[in-house]
């Protein structure tokens, strides 16, 4: 079964950095498509990073100068580094990405890691 584990999550305080992890099991990432989104409370689910095939890489207008997406294929494992971390950044971020496993392409998600700034 394929999952992904989010890590790194935690809480810090305005203007602080974080690294967030997603790893696969039981399968690896494809080159079509890996994503970072996150959740506030009473708030949608919103995309903050996504990698395309080429390594194509875009960012919501938020977080842009701020955070960045990235892959390690040895390590089979998608990484957003979030930088100068803001209170409006707090919410639950979560992995998406569609992972080869059992001779397939499936669309993944991750269970969410918390991030929580203060002001």
């Amino acid at each position: 079964q394929v999952q992904l584990v989010e890590s790194g999550g935690g809480l810090v305080q305005a203007g602080e950095s974080l690294r967030l992890s997603c790893a696969a099991s039981g399968g690896t990432f494809s080159d079509n498509y890996m994503g970072w989104y996150r959740q506030a409370p009473g708030k949608q689910r919103e995309l903050v990073a996504k990698m395309t095939s080429g390594r194509t890489t875009n960012y919501a207008d938020f977080v842009k100068g701020r955070f960045t997406i990235s892959r390690d294929n040895a390590k089979n494992a998608v990484y957003l580094q979030m930088s100068s971390l803001k209170p409006e950044d707090t919410a639950v971020y979560y992995c998406n990405a569609v992972v080869l496993g059992g001779g397939r392409l499936s669309n993944v998600w991750g269970q969410g890691t918390q991030v929580t700034v203060s002001s």
